[in-house]
């Protein structure tokens, strides 16, 4: 039996979602808006019974079981925490900072009966599915090097919000590079234990952002990453993400090891071997039948469609609305993946001040609130 679902949000991601969802035999019960009209414009065009700008009103609604979250990241905490602590089940995107996910990991560590997972599609994509089995194989031998290039046009909105600011969670590097990060933990099976990286925010100010207003997302990163072993025993990985290219979408992803090579180019599988005259199709995805959506690229486009299929095989497994099974959404992000995630992100930012290469640490307590006022004071005594 499939819980009814509760959807957080009215962008892009929302408005694909509930189709995706309905499709699957879903029932989408209520839908919130930063506005009462922009929750009630999309629920009319996507056929929702209920909506509201207020967030109790759908985390308390009786039919909904399982709460889907696309919401700008300084708000995401709040809604998750909450939804867990009422017995909601949730899907969710990424928190604006480490702290706020370390309280996600938190809630999700007290209510373990509950489905708690990040919304990261690109783990859900059918290449990249594919490649971690053949890196599991082998395919590659010993894994050296991870290259990722996604290039793309402007992330911003049409007029100043959350994506123009970097304090708010907005930019590439938290926007598609979080979710890279988590891919290549994902493929490789290990985590960054140092990083170096740079930012820039070339686009400051355009003809809808003027005046007193600027932006400080970033609009270009280029980043690195040890993984796994420390010394040579470490995975070299290199990601540059690029929102100032107008016209195609690039996402390529490439694994370099000992014997060979896969590359993943938009939602397509390349694999060659050393001593190989050229590359070989290992998966060719160009039967996708699904919507086209200008405003999503096509790999996250089928990789959420992948992942609502996910949900619902977990849910189905169960007769119990509420119950699901690992197996379907094994795959699928947790909460801790998601502080690891923020981390990284973090280190990045970080080093993209200092110049200097810096570890990543995950926090293993909340810090004090008040740990910088104490400090102050405790300067001022002496």
């Amino acid at each position: 039996m499939l819980p009814g679902v509760g959807v957080f949000g009215t962008g892009s991601t929302a408005r694909v979602l509930v189709p995706l969802l309905k499709a699957e035999g879903f029932e989408v019960h209520a839908l919130w808006g930063r506005s009462e009209e922009e929750a009630c414009c999309l629920a009319k065009e996507l056929g929702i019974p209920f909506h509201t700008s207020q967030s109790d009103d759908v985390l308390l609604h009786q039919d909904v079981d399982l709460v889907c979250i696309y919401i700008p990241p300084s708000m995401t905490r709040q809604i998750a925490v909450k939804a867990l602590g009422i017995g909601k089940n949730v899907v969710c995107e990424k928190a604006a900072t480490a702290v706020d996910s370390f309280k996600m990991v938190t809630a999700a560590r007290y209510y373990p009966q509950l489905l708690s997972v990040m919304g990261n599609t690109l783990r859900f994509l059918p290449a990249f599915v594919t490649m971690r089995q053949k890196l599991v194989e082998g395919y590659v031998g010993e894994l050296q090097v991870c290259d990722v290039r996604v290039y793309g046009p402007s992330l911003l909105d049409q007029s100043y919000g959350w994506t123009c600011e970097e304090l708010m969670g907005g930019g590439g590097l938290h926007t598609v590079g979080s979710a890279i990060i988590d891919l290549l933990s994902y493929l490789t099976g290990a985590r960054a234990h140092r990083v170096h990286g740079l930012l820039r925010t070339f686009v400051q100010q355009n003809g809808l952002i003027r005046g007193i207003r600027r932006v400080t997302s970033d609009d270009f990163c280029f980043f690195q990453m040890l993984m796994g072993g420390t010394g040579s025993g470490s995975v070299c990985c290199t990601v540059t993400l690029n929102f100032n290219m107008p016209g195609s979408f690039v996402h390529e992803v490439m694994v370099v090891g000992s014997t060979g090579r896969l590359v993943a180019r938009g939602t397509e599988l390349y694999g060659q071997r050393n001593g190989s005259k050229g590359e070989e199709l290992l998966l060719d995805d160009s039967g996708w039948v699904g919507p086209e959506v200008k405003e999503m690229p096509l790999p996250h486009l089928r990789g959420l469609s992948s992942m609502v299929k996910a949900l619902r095989q977990s849910f189905q497994a169960h007769e119990e609305r509420r119950s699901w099974a690992r197996g379907p959404v094994a795959m699928a992000p947790t909460f801790e993946d998601g502080l690891y995630v923020q981390t990284v992100v973090e280190a990045v930012k970080r080093s993209s001040c200092s110049g200097e290469w810096e570890c990543v640490e995950i926090m293993s307590q909340e810090p004090d609130p008040n740990h910088n006022l104490c400090e102050a004071l405790q300067r001022n005594k002496n």
